[in-house]
């Protein structure tokens, strides 16, 4: 017999594999991706959110100083820092703990948490007096950098372990 004569036909291959629609494992995969990355943003609101108010108080830090560097008002710098000081715990820390304290006081439970006693035997001890002196009086010059830098570390440390 004649080979071409023979009734054949070409091979026919299959079609290619298609990538959709996927394989179940695969949207385990796709569903378990999308649930890490839900708690990681969730993670990251939430560590956002607790540093808001740490944020926000090393701004107005900066302000306040840039502010003293126009009017070099010495009362009513560190009455600002003082109070910045004061609302800024009070976001850190229960109210019952802070809200009543003052004086020597106020100054062991701004060291609290800190490596060195910066407001008790330190820069921010000027605290205690400096928002309390006369403004028209003639006051003797205060490096002031150091205390600044005191409240800076202050208010970056977070109080009582929290971040």
């Amino acid at each position: 017999m004649d080979p071409e004569q023979i009734p054949l036909r070409d091979l026919h291959l299959p079609e290619m594999i298609s990538w959709w629609p996927l394989a179940p494992g695969w949207w385990v995969v796709i569903g378990a991706a999308l649930i890490g990355l839900g708690y990681l943003f969730r993670y990251w609101l939430r560590t956002r959110s607790r540093s808001a108010a740490r944020r926000y108080a090393l701004r107005q830090l900066q302000q306040i100083v840039v502010e003293y560097d126009d009017h070099k008002d010495i009362v009513e710098f560190t009455g600002d820092i003082s109070e910045l000081l004061r609302r800024t715990m009070l976001a850190y820390a229960p109210r019952l703990d802070v809200a009543g304290l003052a004086g020597e006081e106020w100054l062991a439970w701004l060291d609290r948490d800190l490596a060195q006693p910066v407001f008790t035997s330190g820069p921010g001890r000027q605290l205690l007096d400096l928002p309390y002196r006369d403004r028209h009086a003639s006051h003797e010059v205060h490096d002031l950098s150091q205390l600044v830098a005191a409240v800076r570390h202050r208010l970056a440390t977070p109080v009582g372990g929290r971040s």
